[in-house]
């Protein structure tokens, strides 16, 4: 196969040393801080795959590498309804330091590694919360999200694979790559490469059991979107 490329920025919540965000250590463990799932089951598809995979080193909460690095909501001041209290007190130069030593060098890293061995094919991988918090009353239905924005090649294969696999699945849900795709839009799209975006509800992967589960379930559909890629 050719060469495949997985890429998980929010993978961890880790906070690194000397970064205070003053809030309860117990909201690290929930999705404003992390994508629930992603990294197991990330490393377990690049694995199964022979895949190379980049994953984000620390919290969203301290910089979110999946937005512009002039986005306002690069460096949170609150998520889910919690003040995010210490990075209410950032300056501009506190601001212009978060961004030097960590958002840069990780779309960096991107940067050189498809320019080192372009991939045939970027997966990108996220989660998704079944509820919303702020209306918990609305369900989300869909098992996996296929996000995407202007390039839908692989999105288009991917949405037919995972539907014929009896995969609840959402086309551009439950939000729309057209509003928020930046790595993707970065990396990808600016480069021509084909790209599958996959949100995947964070209640299905939250264990052990869930990662194998759908290891086995999304590893052959991310070998058939690169086989049947055009050209």
């Amino acid at each position: 196969m050719s060469a495949l490329l997985l890429i998980a920025d929010h993978a961890s919540n880790h906070v690194p040393d000397g970064i205070d965000l003053d809030i309860d250590p117990a909201l690290l463990d929930l999705h404003m801080a992390i994508d629930i799932g992603v990294e197991p089951l990330g490393r377990s598809l690049c694995d199964k795959l022979g895949m190379d995979g980049i994953f984000g080193p620390l919290s969203r909460l301290v910089i979110d590498l999946n937005r512009e690095e002039d986005a306002p909501g690069l460096i949170p001041l609150e998520s889910d309804g919690f003040a995010i209290a210490g990075n209410r007190l950032l300056d501009a130069e506190g601001r212009r330091d978060r961004i030097e030593r960590f958002w840069r060098p990780y779309h960096q890293a991107i940067a050189h590694s498809i320019n080192t061995k372009r991939p045939r094919l970027i997966v990108s991988l996220h989660s998704f919360t079944p509820r919303l918090t702020t209306r918990p009353e609305e369900a989300r239905p869909w098992q996996v999200g296929v996000l995407y924005n202007q390039d839908d090649r692989a999105a288009r294969i991917g949405i037919s694979a995972l539907r014929a696999a009896g995969i609840v699945t959402g086309d551009n849900e439950p939000y729309s790559g057209k509003v928020l795709n930046a790595t993707m839009n970065m990396h990808a799209e600016a480069n021509a490469i084909p790209y599958l975006g996959l949100e995947i509800r964070q209640d299905l992967i939250g264990n052990d059991v869930g990662v194998a589960t759908w290891g086995d379930r999304l590893a052959p559909i991310v070998e058939h979107v690169a086989a049947n890629l055009p050209g």
